[in-house]
């Protein structure tokens, strides 16, 4: 038997999973990005910066929104 991996099992492709009592503590969700999106982030850090930024315009934009209804509707 040979101790050589075959040339499909692509290790690059593998994902670390912590094992054991403290498995649940770990904590942290795991979201799987298109590769097209991924491409465009150097690392996590990056993708929760565009996320937060994201989040941050949309809650002023229905703010300014409501703003102009209320206007709108002479209140």
């Amino acid at each position: 038997m040979e101790d050589e991996l075959r040339s499909e099992y692509d290790l690059k492709s593998l994902k670390i999973r912590k094992m054991g009592a403290k498995r649940k503590s770990f904590g942290e969700t795991i979201i799987k990005l298109d590769l097209d999106v991924a491409e465009m982030f150097p690392n996590a850090e990056a993708v929760n910066e565009a996320l937060r930024f994201l989040i941050r315009v949309t809650k002023e934009s229905k703010l300014k929104n409501r703003h102009l209804q209320k206007r709108g509707n002479g209140e």
